[in-house]
């Protein structure tokens, strides 16, 4: 076999290509930390007959801290109490603890108990936890008007939380009040409490909630980004400058790879991971037997896959072709291998590119192009649509875009009509498109 072939078909690009050179391939995968001895700690078993015996653990990462802290605002300000110091709103439901938390049992020591709660904190990412934060928030403000014990916030009686949803709902999206009750019973889990509320009451309430939300609340359509679109936008970059060239290759790899908008961007200036964002090192270029090209990219982590996932695009016709405006970016900018993906140079320092930067640039070509602005998930929800236009399949697009199956069927029907002219061009692909997004006959 070829050095440069693989036992799958998939040959390997000569160096000399010039996108190449700037594509190295991703690193080994790294050892289970379970069998790295550097990152070993032990702990006792706590059993009185065996106190010598000890077993080997690994140590967890260490999250992030933010910043700076908040303060709150002025009608969500919470009575003072030891149990809840001012932090963030990320680190709410790790460091307000309950009144009534896990206790050690036989053979259990105290570290093991304080374990379990460093491990499961991990089942939420750091995004999750700030949107989750905030709801635990305006659970506490619900019961300290209502001088509600503490032994009774957690675990809560099913009749306190579905009061907190009657509260809300009416004033304000049922969405939101759904975040709200998810970032309390997060709460309950993380600390080791019986979640008391029934499901088929909870979900009754959430809907009643959003069945009351009012007018104001709720979002806009997500309209999709389209190919004209972008090429619109495009037209009112400078690709000579370095944040339009970064911004420019960040929209057409994003629309064509059908990804997130956040997995291809940073938070803060500040907030670059190497385990978690994307870097010239994670992208690779790959011809198929047939001589089919196509670039990946691998994703460190997402927040459906904390172990990362591949997203990839192949050359594309026009402006907007994501291989010409990725090598554009990479010659004016060139980005550190272990850096940000789309860093771009600003007074002779890297600079990641945030999401609002981001926005900020593709609002101000909106702006110039006269036309109205898109929100940022319209790239993704843009890049479906466009592939199943192009005739893929339903499922090799939901196998593109990463989407799960019920996420994908609810995107389908709210944008059926956008696909109205397809649909009737070609009967066959109509009636499996009906297949897909029609609710099954219920009995």
């Amino acid at each position: 076999m070829s050095p440069t072939s693989s036992s799958h078909g998939i040959a390997r690009p000569s160096p000399r290509n010039a996108i190449v050179a700037r594509f190295q391939p991703y690193p080994s995968p790294p050892l289970p930390r379970l069998f790295v001895t550097p990152h070993h700690s032990r702990i006792s078993t706590g059993s009185p007959s065996h106190s010598s015996t000890s077993i080997l653990v690994s140590k967890l990462p260490v999250r992030r801290q933010a910043a700076w802290v908040k303060p709150y605002p002025l009608h969500l300000t919470i009575i003072p109490s030891p149990l809840r110091e001012h932090v963030s709103a990320r680190d709410r439901l790790i460091k307000w603890t309950p009144a009534t938390t896990r206790t050690a049992v036989a053979g259990l020591s105290t570290m093991d108990v304080q374990r379990l709660h460093d491990v499961i904190t991990f089942a939420y990412a750091d995004g999750t936890l700030e949107t989750y934060g905030s709801g635990l928030l305006w659970w506490h403000v619900f019961c300290d008007r209502r001088a509600v014990p503490e032994v009774l916030r957690c675990p809560a009686p099913a009749l306190l939380v579905s009061s907190f949803i009657a509260t809300l709902a009416g004033s304000y999206a049922g969405r939101t009040i759904s975040g709200y009750v998810a970032g309390v019973r997060a709460w309950h889990i993380i600390h080791g409490a019986v979640w008391a509320m029934k499901d088929d009451e909870l979900d009754a309430l959430l809907r009643a909630a959003d069945a009351l939300a009012p007018e104001s609340s709720k979002r806009k359509k997500r309209l999709p980004y389209t190919i004209s679109v972008i090429e619109a936008l495009l037209s009112h970059f400078n690709l000579d400058i370095p944040l339009d060239a970064a911004v420019a290759a960040c929209l057409s790899t994003t629309f064509y790879s059908a990804a997130r908008l956040g997995e291809f961007t940073v938070r803060t200036l500040t907030s670059f991971d190497l385990k978690i964002h994307v870097k010239p090192s994670d992208v690779e270029m790959m011809t198929d037997r047939n001589g089919l090209k196509q670039t990946t990219f691998h994703l460190p982590w997402t927040k459906v896959s904390p172990t990362g996932e591949d997203v990839f695009w192949a050359r594309q016709n026009g402006s907007s072709d994501p291989e010409h405006l990725l090598q554009v970016h990479l010659t004016v900018n060139h980005p550190p291998a272990n850096g940000h993906l789309f860093a771009y140079k600003q007074k002779g320092k890297f600079k990641p590119l945030t999401k609002a930067a981001f926005l900020k640039r593709v609002h101000l070509a909106f702006t110039k192009a006269s036309l109205d602005p898109l929100q940022g998930h319209g790239i993704r929800i843009g890049a479906t649509l466009e592939y199943l236009l192009r005739g893929v399949s339903f499922e090799a697009v939901k196998t593109i875009g990463r989407w799960a199956s019920d996420a994908f069927l609810r995107y389908l029907r709210k944008h059926a009509a956008i696909l109205a002219v397809y649909m009737q061009a070609d009967p066959v692909v109509h009636e499996r498109f009906i297949t897909y997004t029609l609710p099954p006959i219920r009995n």
